[in-house]
Parts: structure tokens; sequence; C-alpha cells
């Protein structure tokens, strides 16, 4: 529901300024719209020549390192587990015999071995911010990188959300968090197409009657906007012209219906069903990968999504068989999709999670949680590509060589975004500036 209030001053066709819009299911919140809260973003768009993206893939629960991208042949049998290394197409790195397809494309991929810094926390914080939960929580705390891109570049288009979070609601809350606007107040919070988000875009009054209602919100020339230090709006001016754009444009909604692809290519990503090993997670939807390249098609600069329930502290090898082998086809085929359509150099695609899993395994056949290093798989946008960056002990204990921070790994994506993640920063509640990251970008790959 949509509703627009104001004084009660008498226009002359009799209708009071607290007389109110209704537009399909669009709610209101105390002190602003849900709908027109996530695009209010820049007051005037910029245009781009070249549009950049990532897609953000949480492997929620801690995948095992040592059982995906640096398989330990040579550790003894309580921790080198049951998988065996396959060869890539890139001579001398070898992966997961469960990522075959995965293998094959490897010139177009990265592995980061040696990813470290992890809190520790069973949650998506530091895979959307790169920060950990302390981090100016007394202001809200950091915003992740949707949400600062929606701040600093705003919509690519009025009709298109430019931050989208896909991951379904789990039972365990903090695995379907798809990036929190923190300091920048929900005016930056992304958009998710479920439940009453969808709801939102469905009009349920003729597209004419709309139009005259918008015809007549233009005239509440007097209506006052107030914006306190978090960000929250309580006029609806111009986030309600873009959230109106939403709901009579039908590009969005086109982009999150996924029949209109070719059965093939559907086919080529898989269903990843049956869920399996799910639990309190999220199941391997592997559909979310589609839509996710169907959203940055559309302008989404930010697509976030959860995929998968990692946490193996029993059946480590037969989840990672069931996961992984689903994960590499969804995964492999949105990679080609976007190399195919032209798309990948621009588009940023990585797939991680919170943190590592125990070197040794334990009596029911599972790893537990190992927060002193973790892993990472990176794809396109623009990178040095074809690379294995760093390396655990023989036992998959810590990093020997090249240990890389998740900061780091923020800053490359910023980078990756055409944004100087050493320069760039945005404003906190108390008017002071902060920079995005601490640490500087992944050499190796910029």
């Amino acid at each position: 529901m949509l509703t627009l209030h104001g004084k009660a001053t008498r226009f002359c066709d009799g209708i009071s300024r607290r007389s109110f819009l209704q537009i399909g299911a669009l709610g209101m919140s105390g002190i602003g719209l849900n709908l027109a809260d996530i695009f209010r973003a820049e007051a005037q768009a910029q245009t781009h020549s070249r549009e950049r993206a990532v897609i953000n893939i949480f492997l929620g629960g801690g995948p095992p390192h040592q059982d995906m991208w640096e398989i330990k042949t040579e550790a003894p049998s309580d921790v080198r587990g049951e998988f065996k290394p396959i060869n890539t197409n890139v001579p001398g790195i070898q992966i997961c015999e469960v990522f075959p397809r995965l293998a094959r494309i490897m010139d177009k991929c990265v592995v980061i071995r040696s990813v470290v810094g992890a809190s520790g926390r069973h949650d998506a914080l530091q895979c959307t911010t790169g920060w950990k939960l302390q981090d100016m929580q007394n202001l809200g705390g950091r915003p992740s990188l949707g949400s600062v891109l929606a701040k600093i570049k705003g919509p690519v288009d009025p009709s298109v959300p430019p931050f989208v979070g896909l991951a379904q609601r789990t039972q365990h809350l903090p695995w379907s968090d798809p990036g929190r606007p923190g300091f920048l107040g929900p005016a930056y919070k992304a958009f998710r197409p479920d439940g009453q988000g969808l709801a939102n875009m469905k009009l349920k009054l003729p597209l004419e009657q709309l139009q005259n209602r918008k015809a007549l919100m233009e005239s509440f020339d007097g209506l006052r906007r107030e914006i306190d230090a978090n960000g929250d709006v309580i006029a609806m001016d111009a986030a309600t012209k873009q959230a109106l754009n939403v709901l009579t444009s039908s590009r969005l909604l086109e982009a999150l219906d996924i029949s209109r692809e070719p059965e093939k290519v559907r086919a080529r990503y898989g269903d990843g069903k049956p869920y399996q090993y799910q639990y309190d997670g999220a199941p391997t939807a592997n559909e979310h990968l589609l839509l996710a390249r169907r959203l940055v098609e559309a302008g989404v600069r930010c697509v976030t999504l959860s995929y998968g329930r990692w946490d193996s502290h029993g059946k480590n090898f037969d989840l990672v068989r069931d996961h992984g082998s689903k994960l590499d086809q969804a995964l492999s085929a949105l990679i080609e999709d976007l190399d195919v359509r032209g798309m990948l150099n621009d588009v940023t695609v990585i797939a991680w999670g919170e943190f590592g899993r125990t070197p040794r395994i334990n009596k029911n056949a599972g790893r537990d949680h190992w927060p002193r290093v973790s892993c990472a798989f990176l794809a396109g946008g623009g990178m040095r590509t074809g690379q294995a960056i760093g390396a655990t002990n023989r036992l998959g204990e810590y990093a020997v060589s090249r240990p890389v921070h998740f900061q780091e790994i923020f800053a490359t994506l910023y980078h990756n975004l055409g944004i100087n993640p050493e320069t760039t920063t945005v404003t906190d509640p108390t008017g002071r500036p902060q920079h995005l990251v601490e640490m500087p970008v992944i050499r190796e790959l910029v």
C-alpha cells in the first residue's frame, strides 16, 4: 500500500493532502516507503558508458577449503579426505574432482586458497561488507558493497534497483542476509523480490488510474522532505517517483521471469534439486544464478544470493559431492553465459563462505569451524584470471604463502566496479568521511 501523507490542506477538487494513493501492496513503514527507500539514491542519475556489476554467491556455513580448491594429497588420511585433484585447463592448477566443468574454464577464473581475517561468526556479514560486526556498530555498522554501490552510483535505469538480494529466508537467519545498508540507512538496502517485495511490484489497479494518481501526487508541491542522520525519509518525492517507475515498468519483472529463457539455457544451469543437506540453511537453487545473470543484464549493479548449507560437522564428503557438483553446473553455466554475451569482463562473480573447515576429520566424517583460513573462487571483472593465489601448509591449517584478507578482496571488487577504493569515501551519520576498505587491491589480479 502506497500512502502519501501531508497536511490536511484541501485542493480545488476536494481532495486533501491526507487523502491517499493505493498502489498494489507497497507498504509503509513508520517513517517511509519500503520500495521508495530502496531506490533513493543519487538525486541525478549519472550516465555511464560502461556499466559494471558483481554477483556475490555466499556459500553459507563455511565451505571446506581443502575439499574444494586445494586438495591435500600428501596429508595423512585423517586430514586428506576422500577427494582427488583433477587438472584444469591452466597448467599447474588442480581443483577437486567434483568440479569438472569449472576445471575446463579455469582460464576464466581465479582461486584464492589463503583467505584470512575471518571473525568466526556464522553469518554473511564479512562476505557482503568486508568488515567485522563490531566495526562502527554504534553508528549502524559498515554498509555492504551493494548499499555502497546504490549510494555512490545509483540506478543504471530508474525502473531497476541497483542492489538486489535473492537470498531466500533461512531458519538460521544470518545466512540469508543479502547485505546490510549499515550507517547509510534504509534508503540503500537491498530490494528482495520475494514475498512482499514481489507483491509490491504487482499493480492492483488499472495503469490509467495509476497515471492519474501519479499526476495528483506530483501536484503536492507543498510536501516537505525531512531526512534524519540515518537516511530515513519522511517525504516521498523523488523516491516515490522512482518506485512508481518500477511499478509501471515491466523490465524488472521480465528479468525475474526465467521462463523467458530458452529451455536449453535453463537446462545448462539445472535446478539444483533435490535439495539435500539443507537443514537450517539455503537450498542449492541453481536458478538463482540464472536470475542473477538476467538481473545484471537488466541493469542491477549488485546481486547477492545464498547457495547451499555448507556447515559440514557431519557427512562432509557426501555434502561436498552433492553441493559441489550442483555448484559446478550452475557456476560454470553462469561464467560461460556471461562470456558468450560479452558481459564477463564487466561482471565480477565471486563464490565464498564465512570461514573454512578444520584440517582434521571428526568422528562423524565431518569438519568443524576453522576461521584461520578459507577460500574464494572468482571470475570475470576484467581481472587477470587463470590463477591460483596463495597456499596453505601440508595439513591445510594456515596460509604459508600470500595470505589474502577479506578487505583485499573487497578492494578488488570495488576496483572492478570502477570505484577507487583508496580514495572513495562515504559519509557516516556524524558527517565524517569513511573509506570503503583499509587494505589495497590484490595486485596479482588488477
